[in-house]
């Protein structure tokens, strides 16, 4: 997976480190303002969606603070979709702290290629 963030944004630092824990091999680099925002809007993520890290990995988008278990699905599933957002930034998601038995329970979206949002269970 490859991340792009925001400089010193210390959740999206412990998003690659969970990510790497959960044994994925991520790259990260640092982009700022419109254009994190331009990678964002390049990749297929709608505004609606936006969180403060995107990823990429074979081909989809990764919004926010996704748990692994949702991307691992996306990947097994191969979904025809963008990828996968977690809006915002929840307080109780990986990366951002909080109890991992509730990461469950986050509300996932499949980006749809027309940019709508459906629930993606995992």
């Amino acid at each position: 997976i490859h991340v792009v963030k925001g400089r010193g944004c210390e959740c999206c630092e412990a998003w690659v480190d969970y990510l790497r824990a959960q044994g994925f091999t991520v790259t990260d680099e640092v982009s700022m303002g419109t254009l994190l925002i331009r990678f964002k809007m390049d990749q297929g993520v709608p505004a609606k969606a936006f969180s403060c890290h995107t990823g990429v990995v074979d081909g989809y988008a990764i919004e926010g603070h996704v748990p692994a278990a949702a991307i691992q699905r996306l990947l097994t599933d191969r979904p025809d979709a963008v990828g996968l957002a977690l809006p915002g930034m929840p307080g109780d998601s990986p990366g951002m702290g909080g109890d991992e038995r509730t990461w469950r329970d986050q509300s996932v979206s499949l980006i749809n290629r027309d940019g709508s949002l459906t629930s993606f269970s995992y």
